[in-house]
């Protein structure tokens, strides 16, 4: 079973993808603040967490503590939790310049405003994100300096 995560602080909305990801027979896990969200990186790093790890996070850019793009960057900095598909969610509006500094910040596969699109497009669009972030993480890094 797929395992996908989930930081926002605005109950109604996780309370949706968590019963989205139900129906889809996909394990939620969620987090209403940023803080708890690094706090469970830091336990998987130590080893803390057994079971499935995610292999998506759906993160609020703003929330309380920790910043989405900050958790998003914790994310990627972390040995066991590094290849998994980001994709940061807001309701405000933002400048294409504030788009690629929050995506760039997060390291983000992408950024959905809220609403977030219905449950069949919302679907596709999430696999096409995780399909797209495993090529990605297959393919060997070649040195930046040459």
């Amino acid at each position: 079973m797929s395992t996908w995560m989930v930081v926002e602080d605005e109950p109604d909305i996780y309370d949706v993808l968590l019963a989205m990801f139900e129906i889809w027979g996909i394990e939620g896990i969620a987090f209403v603040d940023g803080g708890e969200a690094v706090a469970w990186v830091e336990d998987v790093d130590k080893g803390n967490v057994t079971g499935d790890l995610p292999e998506l996070a759906i993160i609020d850019i703003r929330l309380p503590e920790v910043s989405g793009p900050e958790v998003g960057a914790r994310l990627r900095q972390s040995p066991r939790l590094s290849k998994v598909a980001i994709v940061l969610i807001t309701a405000y509006r933002l400048s294409p310049d504030e788009e690629e500094a929050m995506k760039s910040k997060a390291q983000a596969d992408a950024l959905m405003y809220k609403p977030l699109p219905p449950m069949p497009e919302l679907r596709r669009t999430l696999d096409r994100i995780i399909a797209e972030r495993k090529l990605k993480s297959a393919q060997p890094t070649l040195p930046t300096n040459l």
